[in-house]
Formats: structure tokens, C-alpha cells, sequence
């Protein structure tokens, strides 16, 4: 299916006005597909005139335009075409469409705990079409009605309110206007909890299997929801602006959420089955405050063309950990970016396919492709950036200006940003260029002149790559640290080198820190009396500034100036004393992960994962029963510990924490490090997926078949891999993610050089969110060595690759030649 293009949108948006949509479809025909009636009623601004219709049907039925029968025939590549357009036009399509398994259009799934089916829409950018008939455009918005036959146990949500007309079949009532990609159709045998909140009704929904999970955590759900719902429109200026909201938590997704009016879809992953850390807990009430602010930021006003998708993204990831950390009992959600979420952007703001924060693509796939964490995440630190440089009062008042002017409407990235100028009182376009239109991440280092015991000439100085040579205004914070006091001084940042008179004859520092409280987004060093107080001093800082300073180190190691040895010595220390539940595990994971698995020399790894597990051990044994840290602690511990003694008694009961309990999550993690060293078979994973069930043990057992170090096994992963058609994309990724283990380089050696020759034929059957997801756990990542980038730049150079699979594998071959610099750099050292 060709992608849209913006010229093509731009005139078919000028000659229509879509009317409404009815939409019936029939749930009860089979396991393979469904029947989609469609009705449209538009305008044409050019009687005589013709345009295209949107639709990927398994088989066409039949499509009528006045009356008029229409050859199906005429559907080529997804587009159908529509001439000798009335003015006033009814179009009715009949078609029969496939269910999905990889999250594109209707996905449907079979609960493997009870057998029961559930389905859900996933029309997010280019899927509507496998849904229903359409003009699949942002700015062609209309009200829908929705009618559907469904089995006689099943009940039926969307973005309007569901209404039971007969026996199997319901009608969602018209909705206000929306765009095709915000349309919501969910049906099974749903669990579900309902409540209001100041009028507006609330419901929560699960499998069946989870309404256990579900109801433990209601309560704390429904609160965050109705804490969540109260701050927007204190800070929006404008009540919640749909008739009620539903969450339901839907299998498989391929995302965290979608945010559709009236009814948000949520990842599984946030239902606890299992004993949760709060930092879970925190992150899922992050996941839901995004979620309830695109009701205002994508629903209530939306984006005129999907180019500025980043705008809601961008706000709702900023609006989502302020407004957690303000209104709920998370206060950490900052310091969770801080630590783990910028870093996120960091990483990809550097590689060849950086992009603006702003999308200027020509196409639809363009923009898909390009709405990534650059996006989310730069595109947060960018606005948290503004608020600082326009003041947090102004940025209020610019967004209420903005809703007020484009409320039920849609608007354009001009629109916003003119409100913001007005209520700041400056024009704003020189920064909006230079932060949001121009890619790629600065460095700020301080230079600093001392003299007996004081400061005598302070500056900063900013860098940007040659490739992308722009220098951007930064407002920050300066810290200044002693040995028993601190004070912060706000500076303005612009241009290759900034003097910073107002830290002249200040006291010398012990440590001094740019951009304290996180509020600029750049790479930041350390003077070199700081760096060496660093070991001593990081402690004593806040945590925000503690993983602010994590993620800087964390960048010093990608690019080969901070040695990933220091870095686990860092760690190692760290683990003893840090109190902070989200830096323990954002922490941790980068360690193991990114620091041991990848940037450490091979050989040095056994030793600086041992000591870190040696740590790990020394605090869990003085960590009480009911101390929150407790889970983080013991996880980290899992995947640092190489013995495998030590995780079969574990899995027998033997030697666990006090206060431990070893659930269904707990035990599969400890199988998975077992399976990956050797202490468990096939036959021990089958054993335990027969005695508990499941969809979280189904895929935990999928990644320990394909973690064990047995030449049948990688084979067998291998196959399925590139070849399973039928897989869902869980099973798919979690087959990759257990694959290459830095433990098993010689045994996966070979399947590097097939990585490269077989990957390009399998990336054509699979869509591109599930092939993004699959590149990044299935590119060879630790096969650092120059021979891998051979193989990478021979199959990069193959003409008529994915377009997904070529942007993201250049992407991971300049990380793996990344993590080959910064050891080679290591070695020259030693």
C-alpha cells in the first residue's frame, strides 16, 4: 500500500467534508476474519470531481457510491477510486478483513489461562483500513456510530457509550468528531470495574484470567485517574472533554498505550500478577497520566497532519511525570526520566537516522518511522526546557490559549506555538528552530580559573558535532557544592562559549555541576577537580541530580571518555547506600546490560559482574522484609549472579530474602538465568509452563528455550524467528530477546553472518512496529568486532531492503561500532 503523502492529503482534505461513519461489523464469522460494512456520508466541494477511498480488505465484497455499484476490481494497493463525485455522496463498502496478531488493525488473541477470545482495534497512524472503509487523514474528522455482532458472553467498548440492542449486538452511540486514528473498538469477556468521578463514569477492563490483578489495584488506578483528570483541567483551563473514560488492559500490545477519546488501551504489562516494586507502580501511573492528557492534547485538539503527532507526544510525556510527581504519591517520576527516559534520547539523537524533534516527513511512513524517542523524550526535555526560558506561568497560559482556540478542532505546531509567544510576550521562532527544528544532542563542559581557594573566571563552553554543527540557547542551573553547604546559580547558555560572571569570587567548589535539576538537555563533563570528587560526592546529591549524573556517565561510556570498569566500580559502590528506588533499577539494568554486556572488555566482564553481585548480596542481607527496595535488590542480584547453585536454590525455596515471596514473575527470571547458564533443559522449561500456565509464562518460557546454550536450541529459535508465520509478536520477541547472550558468543558466532544474509527476506513479512521492536533485540549486539561491520555494510549496501530494516540496522551497526571504539580506546589505554 502506497504511503499518503501530504500533497495528497492536502487535496483530498480541500475537496471533502466528511459527514459521519457507520460502521457494523460482524465478530462472529471466524478466527480468520471478520465482515466490515461500512457507510460514509461526505460532501464534495467539486461536484464531478474524484478522489480515493482507504481500505486493505482480506476480499472486497462490494462497494456502492449513490446507488451506484462499483467495480471491486478497481481497489489496487490499499486505494480505491471514487469519480463523477455529487455534491452530498453516501458511500457503503462490504468487505471481509483479516484479524491481526502483530497489532495492525482488528488484533485478535485466544487467552491461553481459559481459551477465551478477545479483540481490540489498533488503527494508530495507517491501520484504520484493515478496520473499516475510510478517508484515513487527521483532518478528516467525523462523528462515528459503531454496530457489532458479537458472541452472546461478550461485552463491547469504544469511544462512546456501548448499548446492548439484542442479543450479541451493540451499538456504540455517535461520538463527537474524531479522527480515524483515534477511533476505539474493544469486545470479549472482559472483566470490568466501574466508578465517577465529578460526573464523568470510569470503567477499568481486563481478561477475565487477570480481573484478580485488576481488583487489587483498582483502587490505587481509579485514584490516579481521578488525581490525573483534576489537574489537567486545573491547568488546561477546560474540563475533561468527552462523555466518560474507559482504560482497558488488552493482550499483546505493541505499545504502552493508546490514547483514544473516551477509551485509553493499555500494555499488560502495568497488571500486576506478580509482587511489583514501586517504581513499577510509578511508571504505571506515568503510562496512565500520558494517556488522560492526550484526551485534551490529541482528542480534544488534534494534529492537522500526522507531521505534528510529536507535539502531543512531547507534551503528554512532559505533562504526564510533572503532573505525577505533583498530584499523586509518586514524587520520583523526574528523576526517573532523569536516570533512565533521556538517556533513551540521547542514544538515537546521535546515530545516522537523528532527526528533528519536529517531523517534516513527506509521507505517512515517514513520519511513523520517525515518531520515536527523540520524539517522546527530547521532545519533553525541549518543552521542560521552555517552561524554564519562558517561565512555568507562561506555558500555562499559552496551552489555555491553545485549547481555547482549536477546542474539537484541529490545529498545526504554528497554532501552539503562537499562543506561547503571545503569553510569553516574545516571538518565539529562533528557539523553536534551533530546539525543535535542527537534531542531534550538545555538550556543555565548565572551564573554571581558581585562585586562593575562590573562583577568579568561570565559562562554559558548548560543542556540537560537525555533522550537526547548531548551538542552542540553554537556561540552567549552576551547582555549586562544598563540603557542608551547596547553593545554585541560573545561568543563560548560548554560543560556543559562555563567561559566567556571576560565579566570580564565589568560594571554589568541591564539586560543580552543570545543569542542576535537570532542566536543558545536552551531554554534560565534569571539570577535572569534580570528576575526581565524584566517587565521594555523588551520594550526598539530590536524586534528581544523582540521575541526571548517572545518565551522564552512562553517555561518557558510549562515547569511550569514562571507562565502563569506573563505571561498575560505581555501581558497585552505589548499591550499598542509594536509597532511591527508580535509580537502583534504571541503574542496575544499564550496568548489566549496556556497561558489562557490551562496552566492557569480554574478558574483564566475569569479575566486575561478580562484585557487583557481591554488593548486590552484602545489601540484601541487611535490607528488611518490608523495605520497598527489597524486589530491585534481589532481581539485580538474578541477573548478576553467574552461579548457578545459588538460582536453583532459589527456585527451590532455599536461601531467598526474608520477606521474599518467589511468584510467577520472580521464578521465570530465575529459570531465565538458569536457562541462559546452562542449569536448565528443555524438558525443566515445559515442566514449569504446564504447571502454571499463562501468557506471561508462555513468553518467559519462549525466551529461556531460546537462551539455552544448545545448538538445537538456537536453531530452533532461529527458524521460528525468520520463518514463523504464525507467531504473535510477543512470542516472535521473545524468542529474539533470549537469542544472543554475552555468555555464548562462540555457540552464536555463525548466527551473526546469517543475522545479515537472512534478515532481509524475513523483515518483508512483518510490519514495521514489530519489526523495529524485533531489530533491536535481534541485531547481533555483542558481536563487537570489525567482522560484524563487514557483514552489516554488505547487506546495508543490497539494494531494495525494508525501508524499517535499513534505517535500523545502520542505526545498531553504528552503535556496535561505537562500543568497538570505546573498547579499542580502553585497550590503547592499558
Amino acid at each position: 500500500m502506497p504511503s499518503l503523502t501530504r500533497e495528497e492529503a492536502r487535496e483530498r482534505g480541500s475537496l471533502l467534508l466528511v459527514r459521519a461513519y457507520c460502521v457494523d461489523l460482524d465478530l462472529t464469522s471466524g478466527s480468520d476474519t471478520f465482515r466490515s460494512t461500512t457507510k460514509i456520508r461526505f460532501d464534495a466541494r467539486e461536484p464531478g470531481s474524484e478522489t480515493f477511498l482507504d481500505i486493505e480488505p482480506k476480499t472486497l465484497r462490494s462497494i456502492t457510491l449513490n446507488g451506484r455499484e462499483l467495480a471491486a476490481a478497481e481497489l489496487s494497493d490499499g486505494r480505491f477510486p471514487l469519480t463523477g463525485l455529487d455534491a452530498e455522496n453516501e458511500l457503503v463498502v462490504v468487505a471481509d478483513m483479516s484479524y491481526s496478531n502483530e497489532c495492525e488493525g482488528l488484533h485478535r488473541y485466544v487467552d491461553p489461562a481459559d481459551g477465551e477470545t478477545y479483540v481490540y482495534s489498533f488503527v494508530y497512524v495507517d491501520n484504520a483500513p484493515r478496520v473499516f472503509a475510510c478517508f484515513d487523514q487527521p483532518d478528516l474528522k467525523a462523528p462515528y456510530e459503531f454496530e457489532l455482532t458479537v458472541p452472546e458472553t461478550w461485552q463491547v467498548l469504544g469511544n462512546s457509550e456501548a448499548v446492548r440492542t439484542g442479543p450479541g449486538r451493540w451499538r456504540l452511540t455517535e461520538s463527537p468528531a474524531l479522527a480515524t486514528y483515534l477511533t476505539a473498538l474493544v469486545a470479549g469477556p472482559y472483566a470490568s470495574f466501574r466508578t465517577e468521578h465529578n460526573g464523568i463514569p470510569l470503567g477499568l477492563h481486563c481478561r477475565a484470567s487477570l480481573a484478580d490483578s485488576l481488583k487489587a489495584d483498582v483502587d490505587e488506578v481509579f485514584e490516579i485517574t481521578a488525581q490525573c483528570l483534576d489537574a489537567y483541567t486545573a491547568l488546561f483551563g477546560v474540563g475533561h472533554p468527552f462523555a466518560k473514560l474507559d482504560q482497558v488492559f488488552v493482550p499483546e500490545f505493541s505499545v504502552l498505550s493508546l490514547d483514544h477519546p473516551g477509551c485509553v488501551l493499555l500494555r499488560e504489562q502495568y497488571l500486576f500478577s506478580s509482587a511489583a516494586a514501586d517504581s513499577e507502580r510509578e511508571t504505571r501511573a506515568v503510562v496512565l497520566a500520558h494517556g488522560i492528557s492526550l484526551l485534551w492534547l490529541a482528542g480534544l485538539v488534534t494534529n492537522a497532519w500526522w507531521n505534528d503527532l510529536w507535539l502531543g507526544q512531547s507534551l503528554a510525556d512532559y505533562m504526564a511525570h510533572r503532573v505525577t510527581s505533583e498530584v499523586t504519591r509518586f514524587p520520583g517520576p523526574p528523576t526517573t526520566f532523569a536516570a533512565r527516559r533521556k538517556g533513551q534520547a540521547y542514544l538515537p539523537d546521535q546515530r545516522p537516522s537523528t532527526h528533528p524533534v519536529s517531523i517534516e516527513g513527506p509521507d505517512v511512513r515517514t513520519v511513523q518511522l520517525e515518531l520515536d524517542r527523540i520524539s517522546y523524550f527530547k521532545g519533553h526535555s525541549a518543552l521542560r526546557q521552555l517552561a524554564a526560558h519562558i517561565g512555568d506561568d507562561a506555558l500555562t497560559a499559552g496551552l489555555r490559549t491553545y485549547f481555547d482556540r482549536h477546542a474539537y478542532s484541529t490545529a498545526t505546531f504554528a497554532d501552539f506555538l503562537a499562543a506561547m509567544g503571545e503569553a510569553a510576550g516574545t516571538d518565539l521562532t529562533d528557539w523553536a528552530e534551533k530546539w525543535l527544528h535542527t537534531p542531534n544532542v550538545n555538550t556543555l563542559t565548565p572551564e573554571l580559573t581558581v585562585a586562593d581557594g575562590h573562583i577568579t573566571a568561570a565559562a562554559v563552553l558548548q560543542g556540537a558535532p560537525d555533522s550537526h554543527p547548531v548551538l542552542r540557547p540553554h537556561t540552567m542551573d549552576v551547582g555549586l557544592y562544598y563540603a557542608d553547604d551547596s547553593t545554585t546559580v541560573r545561568v543563560r547558555i548560548d554560543g560556543a562559549r559562555t563567561e559566567l560572571p556571576e560565579l566570580v569570587g564565589r568560594p571554589a567548589p568541591v564539586f560543580l555541576l552543570l545543569n542542576d535539576g535537570d532542566l536543558t538537555y545536552a551531554k554534560i563533563g565534569f571539570d577535572p577537580v569534580s570528576r575526581a570528587a565524584l566517587p565521594d560526592t555523588l551520594a550526598g546529591l539530590s536524586p534528581l541530580n544523582r540521575a541526571m549524573v548517572w545518565c551522564a556517565l552512562l553517555l561518557g561510556v558510549q562515547d569511550g571518555t569514562y571507562p565502563a570498569s569506573a563505571h561498575l566500580a560505581l555501581v558497585s559502590g552505589m548499591v550499598g547506600q542509594e536509597t532511591e528506588l527508580s535509580i537502583l533499577a534504571e541503574v542496575l539494568e544499564q550496568a548489566r546490560h549496556d556497561v558489562a554486556d557490551r562496552f566492557l572488555a569480554p574478558h574483564e566482564r566475569p569479575a566486575a559482574t561478580a562484585r557487583v553481585a557481591a554488593a548486590l548480596r552484602e545489601r540484601l542481607a541487611r535490607t528488611d522484609a518490608d523495605d520497598e527496595r527489597l524486589i530491585t535488590l534481589f532481581r539485580g542480584l538474578v541477573d548478576f549472579t553467574a552461579d548457578t547453585m545459588e538460582l536453583s536454590g532459589w527456585l527451590a525455596g532455599d536461601g531467598l530474602p526474608p520477606g521474599l515471596e518467589l511468584d510467577t514473575d520472580m521464578s521465570w527470571r530465575i529459570r531465565y538465568r538458569l536457562a541462559v547458564l546452562g542449569g536448565m533443559d528443555t524438558a525443566d522449561i515445559a515442566a514449569a509452563l504446564d504447571a502454571g500456565p499463562g501468557a506471561v509464562a508462555e513468553q518467559f518460557a519462549a525466551k529461556c528455550r531460546a537462551a539455552l546454550p544448545e545448538a538445537s536450541a538456537k536453531e530452533a529459535a532461529w527458524h521460528a524467528i525468520m520463518r514463523g508465520t504464525d507467531l504473535s509478536n510477543y512470542e516472535l520477541w521473545s524468542l529474539a530477546e533470549g537469542f544472543w547472550q554475552p555468555e555464548q558468543s562462540a555457540l552464536t558466532e555463525p548466527y551473526v553472518e546469517r543475522f545479515f544474509r537472512d534478515m532481509p527476506a524475513a523483515a518483508r513479512g512483518r510490519g514495521d512496529l514489530v519489526l523495529d521492536l524485533l531489530l533491536r533485540f535481534l541485531y547481533p549486539r555483542y558481536a563487537a568486532t570489525p567482522r560484524t561491520l563487514e557483514s552489516a555494510q554488505r547487506m546495508l549496501a543490497l539494494d531494495g531492503l525494508p525501508v524499517t530494516l535499513r534505517r535500523r540496522a545502520a542505526d545498531h551497526t553504528h552503535d556496535l561500532r561505537r562500543v568497538i571504539a570505546a573498547r579499542a580506546a580502553r585497550a590503547d589505554e592499558g
